[in-house]
Formats: structure tokens, C-alpha cells, sequence
């Protein structure tokens, strides 16, 4: 009988483009984690706005201060 030869499924250029793949997925996921970490923990007390109703186009709807 004749043997069947089966090649490997890690081969080294799959091998790194899956490492590759999965690096950039942990970074991305890492990025948006931290973003979104330093979102919430740097949300400012008061905002500074001026006083006059015409001065400025975008203002706080309720201001804290």
C-alpha cells in the first residue's frame, strides 16, 4: 500500500500570519480599552463657558458651575 502524505497545517508564512493577525486584534482591542478607560477616568469637574448668551455657538446644556 501506498502512504498518504499529509503536509503540515502550521507551515511557517501561515504560522506568522497568524500571529500577526492575532497581535493586531490585541492591540486593537487593547487601544479602545485604554481609550475608553481614560474616557471615563479623566471626566472634568467644570467646564469654563462665557456668560453672555451670544458669545458662544456650542454651550454646556446644564453647566456644574
Amino acid at each position: 500500500m501506498t502512504a498518504i502524505h499529509q503536509t503540515r497545517f502550521w507551515t511557517g508564512p501561515r504560522l506568522f500570519a497568524f500571529a500577526t493577525g492575532s497581535l493586531v486584534t490585541a492591540l486593537f482591542i487593547g487601544a479602545n480599552a485604554h481609550l475608553i478607560a481614560v474616557a471615563f477616568s479623566s471626566e472634568p469637574d467644570c467646564a469654563l463657558h462665557p456668560l453672555a448668551e451670544g458669545t458662544a455657538a456650542l454651550r454646556a446644556a446644564k453647566p456644574s458651575c
